[in-house]
């Protein structure tokens, strides 16, 4: 595969350098021993998931709309990359990109409890010994 122009490059670089920030501030502040608020780290996982697709669709020049829908951008990653398709729990992020961040508009998001929506969330009781879901905050730790 050629390698896109150098502009192109460091668009590409910097779409992944502000991912990896969101990623740093989720895993650290998910590391808080007391109470981590989940709203943030919720927040900052979408933002991640977002910017890494952003990414992808910069080095392969494609065209994408400014929106926070992870499902439209796994969608037209899709048309270039399979594994997108295996991506598709992603798009329970979408529900954090903005009602997480306003009051009024709380999703509930604690350690065990996964996205809306997903089947195999946690009870969200936060409760140590519970294994997260696919779906919950634990994955940001695993990655």
């Amino acid at each position: 595969m050629k390698l896109p122009d150098p502009a192109v490059q460091e668009k590409v670089k910097q779409w992944l350098s502000y991912a990896d920030e969101d990623l740093r501030v989720a895993r650290h502040t998910f590391s808080m021993p007391d109470a981590p608020p989940f709203r943030v780290i919720a927040f900052h996982a979408q933002q991640c998931a977002e910017k890494y697709l952003r990414a992808y669709l910069v080095f392969h020049l494609v065209d994408f709309p400014y929106t926070h829908d992870i499902a439209e951008l796994l969608e037209i990653c899709a048309t270039f990359a399979p594994w997108a398709s295996q991506l598709s729990f992603a798009r329970e992020l979408t529900a954090y990109a903005v009602t997480v961040r306003y009051p009024g508009e709380d999703l509930e998001v604690s350690r065990t409890r996964g996205a809306p929506g997903d089947r195999n969330r946690g009870t969200g009781a936060g409760d140590s010994s519970e294994q997260p879901s696919r779906g919950g905050l634990g994955a940001i730790n695993a990655a």
